[in-house]
């Protein structure tokens, strides 16, 4: 058996890219090393440059294209390479929808090998036109010199890279962030800085609904106090007569973290009003609303035809968020049940639920395992369970719940294929796998979601 060859910093070979990695990046082997290379896309052939060597692996870069790919094009995108907010802007749209599939084959061959042979993995359903379709922007705000910039962090890195243009977002989005910038400036606001603790202003975060084209602004500072906010505040309220909301959102923690748990009303409303398919929701600033509408009724048609519901079956909806997955499924269901942990969502849900006339859902704030636990403890097992996780996937107390209770049909909608197949290892014991349905939500990302039909097995 050969060896492992060591590879060093700096050391050049010829490769061949074999598959697309998660992250969207260029996947080879070099002497029994697994190298990954950002920008290289399957099939290619080129002269890979080594920048990092680890113990197994290695990552590189493309020093020279010795074979291009069919699929590759030139990005759209001015700061593609630089943001980072894309990984596949430089691969074709078709390309894509067929690579993401392959993402959710191979994590399950990585996670349940055994199963994976017999798991139908279908097409993945696209867009027909893949940008400008995101309806939020979040830009962290910083002012390097003496300039107030706002964008993305460039990967892998602190360097916040200024957006004045991003061709996935809603064209309004990046706008109404660009103008925030030049009052920012103009106003001479401070500005956050992890080292300057008297800086007040972080990130600016804009949301349009697509269908109704009512804008929410939210600013998220470190504290309440801010000069010039009355001034800041009609000066954004004349940027666009469809601005109906703005809110500020304190956050002066340390941390990763967007938000706050402090949310006050600056101007307007509270929330926006946006329409999916037949169903109407208010969106307050916190609320989780999926980012690209269009696709999501495709999202949601999916979880529909999976829950197969007749009018006579019990629903629960986990992370319900404002209620949209829960009340797109109410119409054919004897009763929809959802909880989430932010308390504003699920009164987002409430309300959400009366304005759409319906009468049989329950929402109530906390977690999916100990509102599980309770309901069955009171003889209330749900026909079907709905969940739509953040990408870390369920917790492993969830999945002992969810074991524990063991309704009839689980639809798992997942946004991590690695996380999704993990959880799959579990739930497998009890429940066959019928499909996975891929969706692109996120074109010109390595993001891919899926809809997973789970049925419990015959005893």
């Amino acid at each position: 058996m050969k060896e492992q060859a060591v590879i060093q910093v700096g050391q050049e070979f010829p490769l061949t890219i074999k598959r697309l990695g998660i992250n969207g990046e260029g996947v080879g082997f070099f002497k029994r090393n697994v190298v990954f290379v950002k920008g290289a896309l399957p099939g290619e052939v080129i002269t890979a440059q080594v920048t990092e060597a680890k113990n197994k692996y290695a990552e590189a870069k493309i020093k020279k294209i010795r074979q291009a790919s069919k699929d590759r094009v030139t990005p759209p995108c001015l700061i593609y390479d630089a943001c980072g907010g894309c990984q596949l802007q430089h691969m074709t749209y078709e390309r894509q929808l067929i690579e993401k599939r392959d993402l959710v084959i191979q994590a399950l061959e990585r996670y349940v090998k055994d199963l994976a042979p017999q798991i139908e993995v279908k097409q993945t359903i696209g867009m027909e036109d893949p940008w400008n379709y995101r309806n939020k922007s979040q830009f962290q705000v910083r002012k390097p010199g003496n300039k107030v910039i706002a964008g993305l962090y460039a990967e892998s890195s602190n360097k916040l890279i200024d957006i004045n243009k991003c061709i996935v977002q809603h064209p309004v989005t990046t706008h109404i962030t660009n103008e925030i910038k030049g009052f920012l400036q103009k106003l001479n606001i401070p500005i956050y800085d992890e080292k300057n603790p008297q800086g007040i202003v972080r990130t600016i975060v804009v949301r349009t609904g697509m269908k109704t084209g009512q804008i929410q602004v939210t600013l998220v500072t470190t504290k309440k106090k801010m000069p010039h906010k009355e001034e800041l505040v009609q000066l954004i309220r004349a940027i666009d007569s469809n601005i109906v909301s703005i809110s500020q959102n304190i956050n002066a923690e340390k941390t990763s973290l967007v938000f706050g748990e402090t949310t006050f009303n600056l101007f307007g409303k509270e929330t926006i009003h946006e329409k999916l398919g037949e169903l109407a929701f208010d969106l307050s600033a916190r609320a989780f609303f999926q980012l690209n509408p269009e696709q999501t009724e495709h999202l949601y048609n999916e979880i529909e035809k999976a829950a197969e519901l007749t009018g006579e079956e019990t629903v629960v909806d986990a992370y319900c968020g404002v209620g949209t997955i829960g009340l797109w499924l109410a119409k054919n269901a004897k009763e929809v049940r959802g909880m989430d942990i932010i308390e504003e969502s699920i009164q987002d849900a409430k309300k959400n639920a009366k304005r759409n006339g319906f009468s049989n859902t329950k929402y109530v704030h906390g977690t999916a395992k100990q509102w599980l636990g309770k309901w069955k403890n009171e003889g209330f097992v749900p026909d079907v369970l709905t969940v739509d996780p953040p990408r870390a996937g369920l917790d492993d107390e969830l999945l002992k719940t969810i074991l524990d209770i063991k309704p009839k049909r689980f639809i798992y909608t997942s946004c991590n294929p690695s996380t999704l197949a993990k959880d799959l290892q579990q739930l497998t014991k009890i429940y066959d796998v019928k499909y996975i349905q891929p969706v692109d939500m996120f074109p010109q990302t390595s993001h891919v979601e899926c809809v997973v039909k789970l049925e419990l097995k015959k005893s």
